[in-house]
């Protein structure tokens, strides 16, 4: 088993550092909010520390699971970060959903530390991150992922690597690109089912038997159809991730017209006060516009 360090406890983090632990790693863990990270370390026989470079100390695994590229910035290079104290031969592996400019940067400055950096978004939201059974996509070298995996496997049910470093963000944005297309598709399917004075459980249960079954309509029709939203990932880092797909598209020279214009349909619902509700809410705005 081994010494890890976990450094944000979120509604993914808390989850998954709680998976490493009962997988029988010695787990130290930091968060932004000392209270948090003292009541993960009373439920889980854990320990906390002040800073990311004390929780980083020794250990021979560091995980980081926090907002964006400045805060994992912060975490890593900024003051009493992970780099003052991370061993030579160490391995970060960041959960974060970043840009892949990030993660080169920083993979960048642990070389020269005699560390190591895999980016390792994930994928399956809070209930895979509770169920210990979230899609990890990860760049960097071979070797280093083989090192890793087994560590990461306590949190997850597939792991692959996707190349080199930086690729598994750009499959984390390839991930949210797909996610937007069919979340807009469902909505305005039921929408129009509504319209239509159709029964939604019906037409659901019909459909879901054919080419339109999709892991949102099993998992997000019932909620929709009820006006319900609290149910996972939230729109303020929905449009974050599509923010960081749609820089990336215009630097690598694809098109994105319907990732965009989902993006908007975004801004439009958190104008509504729906920021913290989850992405499935895109159908607020077609019912609001249905009158």
């Amino acid at each position: 088993m081994a010494k890890v360090a976990f450094i944000g406890l979120g509604v993914m983090g808390y989850p998954m550092a709680r998976h490493l632990k009962l997988a029988g790693h010695e787990v130290s863990v930091y968060n932004r909010t000392t209270a948090k990270a003292e009541r993960w370390a009373q439920e889980y026989d854990g320990t906390f520390q002040a800073t990311p470079a004390e929780a980083a100390r020794g250990a021979e695994f560091i995980f980081t699971c926090v907002g964006n590229d400045d805060d994992l910035r912060q975490v890593v290079t900024g003051k009493q970060g992970i780099m003052d104290s991370i061993a030579a031969d160490a391995i970060l592996i960041d959960n974060t959903t970043t840009s892949a400019e990030v993660a080169r940067e920083l993979s960048t400055a642990l070389k020269a530390k005699g560390a190591y950096f895999l980016d390792a978004p994930v994928s399956g939201g809070q209930a895979g991150a509770e169920n210990g059974v979230l899609t990890v996509m990860v760049g960097g070298e071979p070797e280093i992922f083989d090192r890793a995996r087994p560590v990461i496997d306590a949190f997850a049910r597939c792991c692959e690597l996707m190349g080199e470093v930086g690729s598994g963000q750009l499959t984390k944005m390839v991930n949210q690109i797909c996610i937007a297309g069919v979340v807009q598709g469902l909505s305005e399917g039921l929408h129009f089912a509504r319209s239509a004075g159709l029964d939604g459980e019906k037409v659901v249960e019909v459909i879901s038997k054919g080419a339109a079954q999709s892991w949102q309509m099993e998992n997000r029709y019932q909620t929709m159809w009820a006006g319900e939203y609290d149910f996972g990932f939230a729109i303020d880092w929905m449009r974050k991730d599509l923010g960081i797909a749609l820089d990336e598209a215009r630097r690598n020279g694809s098109t994105l017209p319907l990732a965009a214009l989902v993006d908007q349909f975004y801004a439009e619902v958190q104008s509504m006060g729906g920021n913290r509700w989850d992405t499935s809410s895109l159908m607020t705005r077609l019912e609001k516009n249905r009158g």
